[in-house]
């Protein structure tokens, strides 16, 4: 799998260059620092309202689909299917053969356009995902924003931890391929 990293673009292009990148099936996920630790964000459009898109995300289940099978995601407990606010998710994944625990819980659920995660329990000293969905003509922009920490605080941002954000940008370079590949096979393909 190819990984695009291409400049960050101005705030004023970015949606658009990310828009004709997803739609010549390049992936874009870009990782940049912030204040206290990093920002990833992808953007990607599908064919389908975020009425037909987002039902898919609301279902836990289709979290193992969308997860790369080298972290051997398995989910241990959902307090609520479908997702809603509140719900807590348990899951296990194994980091470089390290086997993890994280819980998620879902702060904010605005069906179809939004909703948040936060990690209370994992690998991270923060990790706050927002997912959102938007109409953009005959489809659905889906944007990820993560903003999360290391718990190595300044050391985090050495050269030595680069690995952390090579994993994530092919974790969620995977998840846009597995995307577009469900929602080509429902018929809501370019």
């Amino acid at each position: 799998m190819v990984i695009h990293r291409p400049k960050p673009p101005s705030s004023a292009t970015s949606i658009s260059q990310a828009l004709q990148a997803t739609l010549h099936n390049d992936t874009t996920v870009n990782i940049r620092p912030t204040g206290k630790g990093w920002r990833l964000s992808c953007v990607q459009w599908v064919g389908g309202s975020p009425e037909d898109v987002f039902p898919f995300f609301a279902s836990p289940r289709n979290l193992e689909r969308l997860t790369p099978p080298f972290l051997q995601f398995n989910i241990r407990r959902v307090t609520s299917d479908p997702i809603r606010t509140g719900t807590i998710l348990d899951y296990t994944l194994q980091l470089h053969h390290v086997p993890v625990f994280w819980r998620t819980r879902i702060d904010e659920w605005k069906p179809p356009f939004t909703f948040v995660d936060r990690q209370q329990l994992g690998p991270f000293r923060r990790w706050h995902h927002r997912h959102d969905f938007t109409k953009k003509d005959t489809g659905t922009v889906i944007r990820d924003t993560v903003n999360y920490e290391l718990y190595l605080g300044p050391l985090g941002r050495s050269p030595l931890f680069g690995w952390v954000h090579g994993d994530l940008q092919k974790i969620f370079a995977y998840r846009q391929e597995q995307v577009r590949v469900v929602f080509d096979s429902m018929g809501f393909g370019d």
